[in-house]
C-alpha cells in the first residue's frame, strides 16, 4: 500500500478509553509560565488540550474532529476513493493522487499479447483441423492472417500501391472484375487481390482465375487454391459468380504478361470474348480495372524461346538484371502503382439468350477494353515519376 496518510483516533469520547498525553511544542511550557505570572486567566484543562491538538491538527484533521465533535460518524476512506478524490482541494486529495496506483492503460504490451494469443489459437486450429476450406480450396482464415500479411509489405512500401475508385465493387452479390495483364511475372493479379481485400468496405475477397501453368508448378498450385484461385473456366467462374463472389480475370492471358517492355500499355487481343458470356450468365457486372506500375518492374527485352520451350514455359525473359545478375537479377523494381476500378458495366438487363450471342459479346468484349486502355493513358498522363 502506499504512503497513505494515516487519521489519529484519539479522541476520548469516540475512543471510550483514557487519553494520550498530549506532545508539547517547544516552548509552550515557558509561554504558559509567562502567562500565569502575567496574571492573564489560564483556559480550562479541558479547553487547553483543544486548543493545542488543533493547533497540531492539519486542516483536513480538524474537519475530522468537527465531524466527530457534532456526533457524525467518521469512516476512513479506501485508497480507491481518496485516489479518485484528487480533484478536490487541499494536501490529503494531492497526496492519494500522487500515491494511487494508476490503471493499466492499453499499450504496446497488451497489443503484442493480444496478437500472441491470437497466433496461439491459430496454431491450435491449424493442427487440429478446425477451419473451412470451400469447394475450391479456398482457405479464408489462411488467406486474411497469412498469405495477406506477407503480400501486404510489398504492396504498401514496396510498390506503394494507390487505389481509386474501389466503390464501384458491390458491397454484396457477384461481380466480374476484368484487369490488364503486364509485369512478366503476375505479381499484378496478387497486388490487386490485397487491394479489394484491404480497400473495399466490405473486405471482400477476389477470386481470381489463373491459367493451367499456375496449377502445374509445385507449392505455387497449393498456395493459389488456399488463396482462393481457381482455373480460368467458364464453369468454374460462373459458379463462383452465381455464389456471390467477387471474381477477378485478366483476359490477355500471357499475351499480356509476356509482351515485350516496347509494347507497355498495348492491351493485347482479349481473348474470344469468354468473360462477357460469363457475366452475361451469372447476370452479374462487369468492372473494368487498369493498372498502372507493372509494366516496368521487370522490363522485358528479349525472350529466349528454345530455353521456354525446353522448359514448357510460354516465354523465358530477359531483362537487364535477368538472368545476369542471378537470384538478384529477379528482384522486382520499385515502381510505384496505381490500380483504378472503372464504372461497372450491367448485364442483368439482357435476356438469358444473351449469352449466345456473339455480336452482343463482341460489343460488350470492346467496351470494357477501350474503358480499360483509355483509363491507363489517362493514368500515365497524370503519373509524374515511373517511381515516385
Amino acid at each position: 500500500m502506499a504512503d497513505a496518510k494515516v487519521i489519529p483516533f484519539d479522541d476520548d469520547r469516540s475512543r471510550g478509553g483514557a487519553a494520550r498525553p498530549a506532545r508539547r511544542r517547544p516552548g509552550s511550557g515557558r509561554r504558559a509560565t509567562e502567562r500565569a505570572a502575567s496574571g492573564e486567566a489560564s483556559a480550562e484543562p479541558g479547553q487547553e488540550a483543544a486548543a493545542g491538538r488543533a493547533g497540531r491538527l492539519s486542516r483536513g484533521e480538524k474537519r475530522r474532529t468537527g465531524r466527530e465533535r457534532s456526533g457524525e460518524a467518521v469512516v476512513s476512506p479506501l485508497p480507491e476513493q481518496a485516489a479518485g478524490a484528487a480533484a478536490g482541494d487541499g494536501p490529503a486529495n494531492a497526496n492519494a493522487n500522487a500515491n494511487a496506483t494508476p490503471a493499466p492503460e492499453p499499450g504496446a504490451a497488451g497489443a503484442w499479447d493480444r496478437r500472441v494469443a491470437g497466433g496461439l489459437a491459430f496454431l491450435r486450429r491449424r493442427l487440429t483441423g478446425d477451419y473451412e476450406v470451400d469447394e475450391f480450396g479456398f482457405d479464408a482464415e489462411l488467406t486474411d492472417q497469412v498469405l495477406m500479411s506477407l503480400l501486404r509489405p510489398m504492396y504498401e512500401k514496396y510498390f506503394r500501391v494507390e487505389v481509386k475508385g474501389i466503390e464501384n465493387i458491390p458491397s454484396e452479390g457477384g461481380a466480374l472484375v476484368v484487369a490488364n495483364h503486364s509485369g512478366t511475372l503476375p505479381l499484378d493479379g496478387l497486388m490487386m487481390q490485397v487491394a479489394v481485400h484491404d480497400n473495399h468496405p466490405a473486405g471482400r475477397h477476389l477470386r481470381l482465375l489463373a491459367a493451367d501453368l499456375v496449377f502445374m508448378l509445385p507449392v505455387v498450385n497449393e498456395l493459389a487454391r488456399k488463396a482462393g484461385h481457381t482455373l480460368a473456366c467458364a464453369e468454374d467462374a460462373e459458379r463462383l459468380l452465381r455464389r456471390g463472389e467477387v471474381v477477378g480475370v485478366m483476359p490477355e492471358g500471357f499475351k499480356g504478361i509476356g509482351k515485350p517492355f516496347s509494347d507497355r500499355y498495348k492491351l493485347q487481343r482479349f481473348g474470344r470474348g469468354g468473360f462477357v458470356s460469363t457475366a452475361l450468365g451469372a447476370g452479374v457486372p462487369i468492372v473494368p480495372c487498369s493498372i498502372v506500375g507493372a509494366e516496368e518492374i521487370y522490363p522485358m527485352i528479349g525472350n529466349a524461346k528454345t530455353l521456354a520451350r525446353l522448359l514448357g514455359f510460354p516465354y523465358f525473359p530477359i531483362t537487364p538484371t535477368f538472368p545476369w545478375l542471378g537470384p538478384l537479377g529477379a528482384v522486382p523494381l520499385p515502381t510505384k502503382w496505381t490500380i483504378q476500378f472503372g464504372e461497372p458495366i450491367p448485364t442483368d438487363g439482357y435476356p438469358p439468350e444473351a449469352a449466345e450471342d456473339p455480336m452482343l459479346m463482341f460489343n460488350l468484349t470492346d467496351q470494357v477494353r477501350e474503358q480499360i486502355q483509355h483509363t491507363l493513358y489517362k493514368l500515365l498522363v497524370q503519373r509524374r515519376s515511373v517511381f515516385f
